[in-house]
């Protein structure tokens, strides 16, 4: 109840159009391009953005903003890759509120980044040994 009330004192914050709850937008892909395969997005700090870009074999679609450049990759591209802390992994491409817009376009009509190139670029630039598989998060599926 006194939560309720000081929120109303002070004036509950409203969300941006296109802004969740928590503050996220999700980065709006070309409507031209098929993502059947969902969508994430792996973020990372902006002074990486050109040399990540210019080193990968193909790029889908990458947005950026002053703070990061985010990669649209396949749902589910966090499997059993450990992400350098300097990465931020975005589920369903919701990404925090800032003003991401869109600086590359694939030439094919798929918006993905092959997430293991992306994924061992990341970890090169960053200065972190790959690690293939988590420690502390199950496996994807058990074997029988």
């Amino acid at each position: 109840m006194l939560k309720n009330a000081l929120s109303q004192l002070l004036g509950a914050r409203r969300s941006r159009p296109g802004e969740d709850a928590d503050g996220r937008v999700k980065l709006p892909l070309p409507p031209a391009l098929s993502a059947s395969l969902g969508c994430d997005a792996v973020g990372v700090p902006a002074h990486y953005g050109f040399r990540l870009m210019s080193h990968l074999p193909r790029a889908g679609c990458v947005f950026a903003d002053a703070d990061q450049w985010w990669w649209i990759v396949p749902s589910g591209s966090d499997l059993d890759l450990d992400w350098p802390v300097q990465a931020s992994y975005a589920t369903g491409a919701y990404v925090p509120a800032g003003r991401p817009r869109l600086i590359h376009a694939p030439d094919s009509r798929t918006p993905y980044t092959p997430p293991i190139p992306l994924f061992l670029m990341v970890c090169q630039v960053t200065g972190v040994t790959p690690s293939w598989a988590p420690t502390g998060r199950p496996r994807a599926v058990p074997a029988p």
